[in-house]
């Protein structure tokens, strides 16, 4: 049996510059709304909360953003991140594809999102700002804070979907472990977890309610800023460092690839890995498919309406236009916890808009099964939200089987499962199962979009 194959690039390869989309769209992105008077907001609108280099970034459209010389040198600890070839996965896929993966989980906190929490603790201990609040799903972005905060000194209070902090305690432990304090979400420390509880006592809460409570508290607070782990532009921006090396890492390995995947959630780890590749596509018209695969329970761009809608369930978020379940909406407890929020991120809907970007929605058993299946074979068990991009991988190099095409694949493995092995219990003693949405009430989320002229 043959071995996996990796790409490595040395430590002075870490990009000195992110990249930003906005540069080489072919329409722009439509600007965020407030919602008291309905016309775009301005950076005063959003200082309250972030500092002003993020707000820059926020609404940039240069194409390279410098990466600050002690951002980069943190990034030392874990970048660049390796590549791999599955030739295993490959063999037993009896595929004629050639398939990569870009590994993310070689972080400290394994996963890909310290590559934006680093840079949002620099910038935010830079503008003098002591505390950060948060919000996180299955704990990969809540663990990424408080790792970032304890490097830079920052207090960091992480709001983690109820059912996530159930599911997930080592996740909860990990935040602790670095530092931060971890509260189920909705809790009765904020009035918007208080609303939540008087009408839903028993609510598993879901990613816009914890945005809320995250929110809540940094506006309250003048030492407190909000960090997001997903869905904004410079999020985005900051995690163009994966899809940049990968460029690098594919010419390495003498293949160009004919389809990119990530999975989806809100956008974070599909815009790092694919954005770089749409770059090269939109400026050299360098051919490439790219497919956001998400949860079938949650399915924002598949199913969702492109609209404009609040980014949290209270309300307190300006109005950006994207593919949304609505605001109100309660995903399903499902495990890929990073994955179970109402919005996508406006500028990966926008792309989806444009034709730039396909999207499939898979159902969480056969995730699992592909997942199962990647681990017996690479030896890396993927996290819940990752299993999504290895399932459409896999389906993928099916296709190719089945055509008789040599394709390259290439796929985003945006996290290690070793704090989410509970979903893997489950799933060999067949307690796992496909949960669907309510019709009626993704309907009435739907119903209640505000109204933008």
């Amino acid at each position: 049996m043959s071995d996996s194959v990796k790409y490595l690039l040395p430590e002075d390869r870490i990009p000195k510059t992110w990249y930003n989309i906005a540069a080489d769209l072919p329409q722009p992105l439509p600007p965020p709304l407030h919602p008291g008077t309905g016309k775009p907001i301005g950076p005063d609108d959003l200082s309250p909360i972030f500092p002003m280099a993020l707000i820059g970034q926020e609404v940039s459209a240069e194409r390279e953003i410098e990466i600050p010389r002690p951002v980069r040198e943190i990034y030392k600890l874990w970048r660049p991140a390796p590549l791999f070839r599955a030739r295993r996965l490959e063999k037993a896929l009896d595929t004629p594809a050639r398939i990569f993966y870009k590994y993310e989980g070689v972080s400290p906190p394994g996963s890909h999102k310290p590559n934006t929490a680093v840079p949002q603790a620099f910038y935010n201990k830079e503008a003098g700002i002591k505390k950060l609040s948060t919000e996180t799903g299955a704990g990969q972005w809540g663990s990424s804070l408080a790792f970032a905060g304890q490097l830079f000194g920052l207090e960091v209070k992480v709001y983690m979907v109820k059912v996530s902090y159930n599911q997930k305690p080592y996740r909860r432990a990990l935040m602790e472990t670095y530092g931060a304090t971890c509260i189920a979400s909705p809790s009765t420390e904020t009035d918007a977890g208080k609303a939540i509880l008087a009408q839903h006592p028993d609510s598993p809460g879901s990613l816009g309610i914890a945005i809320s409570e995250a929110v809540e508290v940094a506006a309250k607070n003048p030492d407190t800023n909000y960090s997001l782990g997903s869905v904004l532009n410079h999020v985005l921006i900051h995690q163009s460092v994966i899809g940049i090396e990968a460029i690098e890492q594919m010419e390495m390995a003498g293949f160009w690839p004919d389809v990119v995947i990530g999975c989806a959630g809100g956008g974070s780890n599909f815009a790092g890995l694919a954005f770089p590749f749409l770059g090269k596509k939109l400026r050299e018209k360098k051919s490439v498919r790219v497919i956001a695969s998400e949860p079938a329970a949650c399915p924002t761009l598949t199913r969702g309406k492109y609209a404009y809608d609040f980014g949290d369930t209270g309300h307190l978020t300006p109005l950006v236009k994207m593919h949304t379940l609505g605001s109100t909406f309660i995903p399903p407890s499902f495990h890929a916890g990073g994955l179970r929020y109402h919005g996508m991120a406006p500028m990966v809907s926008h792309l989806k808009e444009l034709g730039l970007i396909e999207a499939r929605a898979v159902r969480q058993l056969p995730c699992f099964e592909a997942a199962v299946q990647f681990a017996r074979t690479e030896g890396i068990v993927p996290a819940p939200e990752s299993t999504h991009a290895i399932r459409v991988a896999v389906d993928e190099a099916l296709r190719c089987k089945a055509e008789g095409k040599a394709q390259t694949i290439l796929f985003n493995l945006s996290g290690h499962g070793h704090f989410d092995m509970q979903a893997y219990t489950d799933y060999f003693a067949g307690k796992l199962e496909d949960r669907d949405y309510d019709e009626a009430e993704l309907q009435a989320a739907l119903a209640a979009l505000p109204q933008v002229a």
